[in-house]
């Protein structure tokens, strides 16, 4: 009987997953901190027993015991290959002695717990071709799909979406980790992983891990607004607890299944479980879930722009992209370029988004430069310090798929136009990479001089980006401001273009609106009035500068007078009290719900540290500005540690309490810090060794057998900002190590972190060696499958749900002289 086809029944009827693979080889004896890939070669017919458990269960898809199967785990080659291939074979084997045919064998591929560049130290080609090697083997091995499971970087699952695509043509599924704020640890949100991992192409995507059913409940049904592909839940069986050395999860089969039938209604296609769920819990599951009317997923038809934390959703208000960051027209922009001065440039960033900025348009471009580097450098700092999503603006295809690979999020594309030679190279890379790309109203004719000629172009866009898969949403016609000093209808022609756009295609425009005053004087005043109009029109996004006051007093006027701008909300905080409404840059920003968006501001500093050009560095992650206006302070004479006391530290407990919020995030707490230690090593050096006084020291360690440090490397950071010493023991510690350190330096606060549940056992035996040799030592605990309750059990100190969590605490234990 030939093999049912998995694309053919995904998001047409019910499939199930498996459940925690690693509780039942905890259950067979897998011990604490023992890898458990290096089954496949020692103990086979346990794994073996445990898939065919699984598929007699009723599950469909069965994953392999590959979960943390790569080369930084394992760095024999060999072996590596061995464990992915066997891995393969005995989840085949597991179907066959099941009696069934029509199961599924899913590659299992988690993550490295390593962060990638620039938060971290892994490359991003690094980690693609990490994935890569293990597709290849177990495409190779007869595996059925590819599943990317357990991602709490985005990043990090778009590096193992390339390499399941670009080395196999199977199906690829990616279940994400969220707290219960509905964020991963880098600050992503459902929507802005959702829009990312939509636009590669993959063929569902859920989440898993981290919590049980009920608390993925409401961040399920947010996924269900926004995703339009077949969504996978595996929860866990509950929050665990500790009892007697092992790990449980608080929710029996019954309840398990009860819970996730709740989850069935909201419209999933794919369920399953993941730690602590046994076949048990999957045959009750799957009882109870059957029964249910199946909903297909429901297209939303939603064009989305994003970046690692932020969404911009074309149709709801005109959208606003800053034009400052391009070297047309602009001497000192080209002269930063050609210098290398990147501060600069994401000062222009940091201002545009001060100024009302929705999005930054990019454009590198200059013709001695090697542009495609300077993209990659640009783009990726720009994302440390401001949360944007970014516009790439090029004609280099080579910078553009640079940028497009390494960009966090789904990026808007500028552009492609109706040429031939235009729509062959770069519709094959939006397909690939994702986006929602500009389209030209020009061909080999040029500019069509009428609106007709520009739709039939707008058209001929439309059905070409079609026959590549992408969806008329993630288009956007410019339908081409000319400058009227020399054309008289010109831009009668460009407002019926955008009218036509919106009323006859349905579809998003956009323009780059002082294109119509060029060669005119007062620009402003053509270019303000010409906004409006088109605004009025249907213009979806402006490319225009925020910083220009004419401009955004039109903007935030045509919302009020729209309905856009609930209550005037917006308009009042702006122009309330002013006695010229030209006075100055605005803060607020309306989104199209009409509140504000949420981001760091100069208010939340304390009295008279506002405008520093230090704390700004600071703030926004300046390494380079904050060393210069550090050494210039001193020069003029001002105390060192009167710089530390009223400036980096104010500013650093500005971003700690930013990230605590959730208005900042990872990348920009990360930069944030990089500055303040260049800050610092002047403060040090100018102190002549006499060394910043700390408050008090800490060990932080992921425990033994444990590799996956992001959350540790997250904590280290904040504690070091806080003034204290971090002793850093890495991945993978032995408690006699940690106990060692402790001893030997008379550290009073270790800080113990595990991502796994199968070396949570391991952090138990650590603070009991703790009590015994360091017992004046307080223990913090953390780590996506702890709990206040299983810290409780295992007779930790403290449990830190949170980063800042640890620097409360040690705050309570350390208090400022």
């Amino acid at each position: 009987m030939e093999k049912r086809s998995l694309r053919a029944c995904l998001g047409k009827e019910w499939l199930y997953c498996d459940g925690g693979t690693g509780s039942l080889l905890q259950e067979k004896g897998l011990k604490g901190g023992e890898l458990p890939e290096r089954w496949n070669l020692e103990r086979p017919e346990d794994v073996i027993e445990i898939a065919e458990s699984y598929f007699r269960a009723g599950a469909d898809i069965v994953n392999t015991n590959t979960f943390g199967a790569n080369r930084l785990h394992y760095p024999d080659r060999a072996e590596l290959e061995q464990i992915v291939r066997a891995g393969v074979r005995h989840v085949r084997e597991g179907l066959s002695r099941s009696g069934r045919t029509d199961g599924f064998v899913a590659l299992d591929l988690g993550p490295t717990g390593r962060l990638l560049k620039p938060m971290g130290d892994l490359e991003f080609e690094t980690c693609v071709e990490i994935f890569a090697e293990v597709v290849r083997w177990g495409k190779e091995e007869g595996a059925d799909l590819v599943l990317i499971e357990t991602m709490s970087d985005a990043m990090e699952a778009k590096a193992a979406v390339l390499a399941a695509k670009e080395n196999s043509d199977l199906p690829v599924f990616v279940t994400v980790v969220f707290d219960e704020k509905g964020k991963t640890l880098t600050g992503g949100t459902v929507e802005s992983v959702t829009a990312m991992l939509e636009g590669l192409r993959i063929d569902a995507l859920g989440v898993n891990c981290g919590l049980g059913p009920v608390q993925l409940y409401p961040i399920v049904k947010a996924l269900t607004e926004v995703c339009s592909i077949p969504i996978v839940v595996n929860p866990n069986a509950g929050l665990p607890h500790a009892k007697d050395g092992k790990t449980y999860y608080d929710l029996s089969a019954e309840e398990f299944s009860d819970e996730m039938k709740k989850i069935a209604s909201l419209g999933v296609q794919v369920l399953g479980g993941c730690c602590g769920t046994t076949p048990e819990h999957i045959r009750l599951e799957i009882q109870k879930t059957g029964e249910l009317p199946f909903c297909e997923p429901v297209k939303k038809h939603r064009a989305v722009v994003s970046s690692f934390s932020q969404t911009v959703v074309l149709g709801k208000r005109p959208i606003i992209i800053g034009e400052r960051i391009n070297p047309t027209g602009k001497k000192r922009f080209k002269e930063a370029l050609r210098n290398g001065d990147i501060e600069y440039i994401l000062e222009q960033g940091i201002e545009q988004e001060d100024a009302g900025a929705d999005m930054l348009d990019v454009n590198v471009g200059l013709p001695e430069l090697n542009e495609p580097d300077m993209m990659e450098t640009v783009m990726t700092r720009l994302q440390g310090v401001t949360a944007l999503p970014l516009q790439l603006d090029t004609t280099n295809l080579e910078a553009l798929e640079r940028g497009l690979r390494l960009y966090h999020g789904k990026a808007m594309i500028n552009s492609v136009n109706g040429k031939e030679e235009s729509l062959e190279t770069v519709l094959p890379l939006v397909a690939k990479y994702g986006g929602v790309v500009v389209g030209l109203a020009l061909d080999e004719g040029g500019i069509p001089e009428d609106a007709e000629g520009r739709i039939r172009v707008a058209k001929k866009i439309y059905a070409r980006a079609a026959a590549y898969g992408i969806p008329p949403e993630d288009i956007i016609i410019d339908g081409l401001a000319m400058t009227i000093s020399t054309d008289d209808n010109s831009a009668n022609v460009t407002l019926e273009v955008l009218r036509r756009v919106r009323d006859e295609l349905h579809g998003h425009s956009i323009l780059g609106v002082s294109n119509i005053s060029f060669g005119l004087p007062q620009r402003e005043l053509i270019n303000s009035f010409f906004f409006a109009l088109a605004m009025k029109s249907g213009l979806s996004c402006a490319i225009i500068n925020p910083n220009n006051e004419a401009m955004m007093a039109a903007y935030r006027s045509y919302l009020a007078l729209s309905g856009f701008d609930r209550q005037c909300q917006g308009y009042i905080a702006e122009y309330a009290g002013k006695a010229n409404v030209f006075a100055g840059k605005g803060k607020v920003v309306v989104t199209a719900e009409g509140g504000e968006k949420a981001k760091i501001g100069s208010a939340e500093l304390p009295e008279g540290m506002q405008g520093s050009p230090l704390i700004d560095a600071i703030r926004f992650g300046l390494g380079e500005k904050a060393t210069e206006e550090t050494k210039r302070r001193i020069a003029e004479g001002e105390a060192p540690l009167d710089i530390v006391n009223r400036e980096l530290i104010p500013a650093l407990d500005v971003v700690g309490k930013g990230f605590e919020k959730g208005t900042l995030f990872l990348p920009q707490l990360l930069m944030s810090a990089e500055a303040a230690k260049a800050a610092f090593e002047v403060i040090k050096s100018a102190m002549s060794g006499t060394a910043r006084k700390e408050r008090g020291s800490v060990i932080l360690a992921t425990v033994k057998g444990d590799i996956h440090d992001i959350g540790k490397n997250i904590v280290k950071v904040l504690m070091e900002n806080y003034g204290y010493k971090v002793y850093d023991l890495g991945r993978d510690v032995p408690a006699e190590t940690i106990v060692e350190t402790a001893v030997a330096h008379d550290v009073k606060l270790i800080g113990l972190s595990a991502l796994m549940t199968t070396t949570v056992v391991n952090m138990e035996d650590a603070i009991k060696l703790i009590r015994e040799r360091k017992p004046d030592a307080k223990v913090v605990v953390g780590g996506a499958v702890m709990t206040k309750e299983y810290a409780d059990d295992i007779g930790a100190d403290c449990y830190a749900k949170e980063a800042m969590d640890t620097v409360r605490y040690a705050d309570t234990l350390f208090p400022e002289a």
